[in-house]
Formats: C-alpha cells, sequence, structure tokens
C-alpha cells in the first residue's frame, strides 16, 4: 500500500492507503518528489470544477524520481534518475491527433482531474509521458508544466520580437505567458489585483504592471500603446470581464488567446471581431516543444525560478495545502515536497 491525499469532499482532504499500481510493459514507478499544486485543483476542493468526480486524488505538475521500470522500457529510463510528467493522454485518432495536436486530444484525461493524479508516495506511468531531466534543481520539475501551458498558448499567439502583449492575470499560467513574451523580445504589460504579483511580473520582464482594481486598465493601455491597442492579448483569469476586455485591448488586426476559461456564459459585442478582424485562439495544455522549452528556460534563469514559489509544504502536511492556498489566494505556486 502506498499513501496518497485525497480530495474526498467539497473543502476535505485526507490521507488513504491505496493500492500500489501493477507495473506493466512499456511502464515506470516513480517516487513523487515534488509536486505543485494548480488552480484546477484548487476548484476541486472548493468543489467547482466540474470535470472532476470525487473522491480524487488531485496533482498534475510532477517531478519524481524513477523507482523501477518494466518489459520493453528504454534502458534510458533508469532507476534513480529524475523526470518530468506530462501528465495528458491522447488518443491518436481524434481530429486533434491527426492533426498533431495532441495537448487538444478529445477525449484527454488529466492526471488530477478526469483521473486519480500525482498527490502520492509513488505513481505508473507510460515511458513515454516522462521527460528525464537530471540538470534543474529537483524542486523545478514541478514548475515546468504549468509554465508549459503559458508557453504554449504564446506559440498559440504567434509573438515575435516587437510586440506589444498584454496578459490579463498573473497566476502561474499568466506568468508562463510573460516569460516566453519576454523571452521571444516582447514588450510585455502585465495586470493583476495583487500588488505581489505585479511586482513578481516585472522582475520578469514586465515594462508595466497595472492594478486592475485601481487602475483604468484601457486608459493605460492606449496611454502606452499611442491608442494602437496590444498586437497580443492573453486571457489568464478565465471572468467574462477579461474575455470582452481582451477584445477591446487587442488592436485593429491583433490577436487574442484564451487560455483561461469562463465559469459564467460570455456575452460579446461582436463587431469588433470583424472590425479588427481579429485572430481569436484558444490555447489548451502543452505539447512536447513546450516543455523541452520551458526546461532549457529554466535551466538558463537558475535559482531565479525560486521566486515563482510561493511556500512549500512537506508531504505529510500535503492536507494543509489546499486549505492554506484557498486562504492566501494571492500565493502564486504552493509545492508539496517529498523526500526518501
Amino acid at each position: 500500500m502506498i499513501r496518497a491525499l485525497m480530495i474526498e469532499a467539497e473543502n476535505v482532504t485526507c490521507f488513504h492507503d491505496v493500492a500500489e499500481a501493477p507495473l506493466g510493459a512499456g511502464q515506470v514507478r516513480v517516487g513523487v518528489r515534488h509536486i505543485g499544486l494548480c488552480g484546477s485543483d484548487l476548484n476541486t476542493f472548493k468543489g467547482l470544477n466540474p470535470l472532476v468526480k470525487l473522491p480524487r486524488i488531485p496533482g498534475h505538475e510532477i517531478g519524481g524520481e524513477i523507482l523501477a521500470v518494466g518489459p520493453g522500457v528504454d534502458p534510458a529510463y533508469a532507476p534513480g534518475r529524475r523526470v518530468i510528467v506530462m501528465p495528458y493522454t491522447n488518443c491518436g485518432e481524434c481530429t486533434s491527433c491527426r492533426k498533431g495536436r495532441l495537448n487538444a486530444c478529445r477525449y484527454n484525461k488529466t492526471l488530477g482531474v478526469q483521473q486519480d493524479g500525482g498527490l502520492a508516495e509513488e505513481i505508473v506511468l507510460p515511458a513515454e509521458k516522462l521527460i528525464l531531466n537530471d540538470t534543474l534543481p529537483p524542486r523545478h520539475l514541478a514548475l515546468v508544466e504549468p509554465l508549459s501551458v503559458g508557453f504554449h498558448a504564446v506559440e498559440r499567439g504567434r509573438v515575435a520580437k516587437g510586440d506589444r502583449v498584454i496578459v490579463l492575470g498573473c497566476g502561474m499560467i499568466g506568468m508562463g505567458v510573460l516569460i516566453a513574451a519576454v523571452a521571444r523580445g516582447a514588450e510585455v504589460i502585465a495586470v493583476d489585483l495583487s500588488e505581489e504579483k505585479r511586482a513578481l511580473a516585472r522582475q520578469f520582464g514586465a515594462v508595466e504592471a497595472i492594478d486592475a482594481g485601481s487602475e483604468d486598465v484601457a486608459a493605460k493601455v492606449s496611454e502606452l500603446t499611442g491608442d494602437d491597442g496590444v498586437d497580443v492579448a492573453f486571457e489568464a483569469v478565465g471572468l467574462p470581464a477579461t474575455f470582452t476586455q481582451a477584445i477591446d485591448l487587442a488592436c485593429f488586426g491583433g490577436r487574442v488567446v484564451y487560455v483561461g476559461y469562463s465559469k459564467a456564459p460570455v456575452t460579446y459585442q461582436t463587431q469588433f471581431f470583424n472590425l479588427k478582424e481579429l485572430d481569436i485562439m484558444g490555447s489548451r495544455n502543452a505539447l512536447m516543444r513546450d516543455f523541452q522549452n520551458v526546461i532549457s528556460h529554466l535551466e538558463k534563469i537558475g535559482d531565479k525560478a525560486d521566486a515563482l514559489i510561493s511556500k512549500v509544504f512537506p508531504f505529510e502536511e500535503a492536507e494543509n495545502a489546499l486549505p492554506y492556498w484557498d486562504s492566501h489566494r494571492n500565493a502564486l505556486k504552493i509545492v508539496i515536497e517529498r523526500g526518501g
């Protein structure tokens, strides 16, 4: 038996002993060492995630160590090596998969959402869903997946050097967008209610950080862009107001990328879609190349990435992590660390 943390019901988490999964052909047993909590985990805890059936073991931002391998696994996946988990599935047959967009598989089952996740002592996964990495600090392995979602959104938005970009929402996904856009040479404006997150956005290269609670965002963007608007607007909040705001802030001939998703219907004045001839795109999950790009970037910036981690909980205290985040919403990334 192994220990795993379950979200049993709304606002209720508890450790359970669960059966150790068998190790089959092509599979790897991974000892979970670091796991980041995502907004989807918090929504599950709050009873706000319609994709989840409780009870559920949460967690899909996973860094670990190989414990054992099944038959047919490449010898490179040797016990003791560190790995990053790609937590999505892909059927290989739906329209997205046939187009090579495996991240948007129609039948995807993300760990911790549609299936039990990694907030456990160990997990068994296909070798193809593991990325070997012995160079990053172990704690940074759990940052790769959430940052990859932002990097993928920037790829979707075709951000290029000299673009003016706005990021609505500077949570972990928004920070991934910001970091990727800055790396491409874009001029990035960050928007958030949190003073701490705005300061972090500046630390990672935002040229301006607007307080959405006290400033007129549209007026400030108009001032900063000479009334043009931004080339690319990223929505990473998930509110109807920011969904429509992204359309308003984009320039004529601009692009809008939705990374968040609204839990309520969104009403638009659709003439701006046509008058501005906007490219409006959704963005979901990430591809292998996005993970690799994040890994390369984290290797360049080193310990600077520690600033993205707000608090670390020992695995033994993981029951306290989601309640803590629920009462400290300005926290960026909560990481659970397991030794041994």
